[in-house]
């Protein structure tokens, strides 16, 4: 039997089409599809708003939470993240700085509030003068290293004029989310967390931390730039400013800009 160029020419020219409809196939269903870096305190409001946009846009947002510090040293080492929701302004920052992020894209998303906490009802006061009486036998913060919540959780105790004397009963979390687990596990008995992680516990006691006691944590998103050319990557920023996006947010106790 011969070699027909007729036939064979015509199989080359669809196995080319296949090709390419795999691959736009392939680019469309990426296209759907971002690849979200969280601050731990956000963990549960994100899930609501990516829920949201999934519902909005019928795109899917693919989220993983940490603390801001760990996942800015994943973004900076390669990680295939699009978008960054950090708990702090200065990370997003010097992603803009390190080439990382899409500039002009940055904006504030939430501006947190920290909280001191006890599963305990009636351990802490409504003016946190639990902490200066030392009735405990830990206190939880998150590493200040790596999350924000744990930096207004030290000035707070600076400004009290508390270091040196509860320094010895701190216990520090890698993430806000573990210093939350060590209240409520027993590790501490109290402990400095965000506002969202406790504004439905009835049960136990809190104090809210007035604003002025440390600097204000300024929570900030970012398009990076593995997502330039994702209109998923963008389209979830402009969902994070929307009017539901912001209400949810609201919702768990956090002020948006």
């Amino acid at each position: 039997m011969g070699f027909d160029l007729k036939t064979a020419g015509g199989w080359l020219r669809t196995a080319a089409l296949a090709a390419c409809a795999t691959a736009l196939a392939g680019g469309q269903a990426l296209a759907a599809e971002v690849s979200v870096a969280v601050a731990a305190n956000f963990t549960e409001r994100d899930k609501q708003i990516a829920d949201g946009f999934k519902a909005k846009s019928g795109k899917t947002a693919n989220v993983s939470f940490g603390s801001s510090g760990t996942s800015y040293t994943q973004i900076a080492h390669g990680a295939p993240y699009e978008v960054f929701l950090s708990a702090d302004a200065e990370r997003p920052i010097k992603a803009e700085q390190d080439g990382l992020a899409v500039p002009k894209t940055r904006f504030t998303y939430a501006l947190g509030r920290l909280v001191l906490y006890s599963k305990t009802p009636g351990l802490v006061d409504p003016k946190g003068a639990v902490l200066a009486k030392g009735s405990f036998n830990k206190l939880s913060i998150a590493d200040p290293a790596a999350a924000p919540y744990g930096v207004a959780a030290v000035e707070t105790l600076k400004k009290l004029g508390l270091s040196d004397q509860l320094k010895p009963k701190i216990v520090m979390g890698t993430s806000i989310t573990q210093a939350y687990q060590f209240v409520q596990t027993g590790a501490a008995e109290v402990g400095f967390v965000a506002l969202s992680q406790v504004i439905d516990d009835k049960a136990g006691s809190q104090w809210l931390v007035p604003k002025a006691d440390h600097t204000p944590i300024t929570q900030q998103a970012v398009e990076l730039k593995t997502g330039e050319k994702n209109a998923a990557a963008k389209a979830f920023l402009d969902y994070l400013k929307s009017p539901a996006a912001k209400a949810v947010i609201k919702r768990y106790g956090y002020e948006v800009p």
